[in-house]
C-alpha cells in the first residue's frame, strides 16, 4: 500500500510505450511556454484607447479617431497568452506594441518604493522559465461582464492594471485592489 502525499504532482503524457503502457514526464512548475498572440487595441470604461508613446516614456487612455485608429501608431496591442500549470490563478499574459518599426514591451519596475509601468524596447520571450515582471494575470472583471476583463500584476497579488487621471491624461498605472472591491478604472476591454 502506497501513501500519497498531498502535495500536487504535474505531469504530462510523452509515448505510448511497449504493452500500451503510458510514460509521464513531470512539468516543471513555475515554467511558462507561449500558446498564442492575440491582436486587439485595448479600450477603458470611457471607449478611450491606450496610446504608447515611448519617446514621451508615457501610455495612457485617450480619444482616437477613426483616422488616427488605422494609422495604428502605439495602439494595436499583442496580448502573447501563456500556458500554465495553475490555471485559476487566471491566463498568464504579456503585452508588446509596434511603434514604426520597433516593438516594445509591457512590464512593471519598482521605482521610489512604487510599481511604475513601463514600455521597453524588445521581444517578448516564448518561453519564460519563472516568475516575470512582465507577466499580468487575464481575469475576468465580473462575473456579469464577461467580454471586459482586469489584469492582475503576476509579482504582486492584488495589484492591478488601472487608469489615473494624471492632469489632461488618464495614465496606465498598477493599483491595489481590495478583495471586494469593483473598480471601473480597472476595466478593460
Amino acid at each position: 500500500q502506497v501513501k500519497m502525499s498531498a502535495e500536487e504532482i504535474l505531469v504530462r503524457a510523452v509515448e505510448l510505450g511497449k504493452n500500451f503502457c503510458l510514460y509521464f514526464d513531470e512539468l516543471e512548475c513555475d515554467a511558462l511556454c507561449k500558446e498564442k498572440t492575440l491582436h486587439r487595441v485595448l479600450r477603458n470604461m470611457n471607449s478611450q484607447l491606450l496610446v504608447v508613446r515611448p519617446d514621451l516614456n508615457v501610455a495612457a487612455f485617450e480619444d482616437v479617431t477613426d483616422q488616427e485608429m488605422q494609422s495604428g501608431k502605439g495602439m494595436h496591442f499583442s496580448i502573447h497568452c501563456y500556458k500554465t500549470t495553475t490555471p485559476s490563478a487566471g491566463m498568464p499574459v504579456a503585452f508588446s506594441v509596434q511603434v514604426g518599426d520597433k516593438s516594445y514591451y509591457m512590464c512593471c519596475e519598482k521605482e521610489c518604493g512604487e510599481m511604475i509601468v513601463r514600455f521597453k524596447e524588445g521581444e517578448v520571450p516564448k518561453e519564460i522559465p519563472g516568475e516575470s515582471n512582465i507577466i499580468f494575470f487575464k481575469k475576468t472583471f465580473t462575473s456579469c461582464c464577461s467580454k471586459a476583463f482586469k489584469f492582475e500584476y503576476s509579482l504582486e497579488q492584488g495589484m492591478f492594471l488601472a487608469f489615473e487621471k494624471e492632469g489632461c491624461l488618464r495614465k496606465l498605472t498598477l493599483k491595489k485592489l481590495s478583495k471586494d472591491e469593483v473598480d471601473e478604472t480597472m476595466k478593460i476591454s
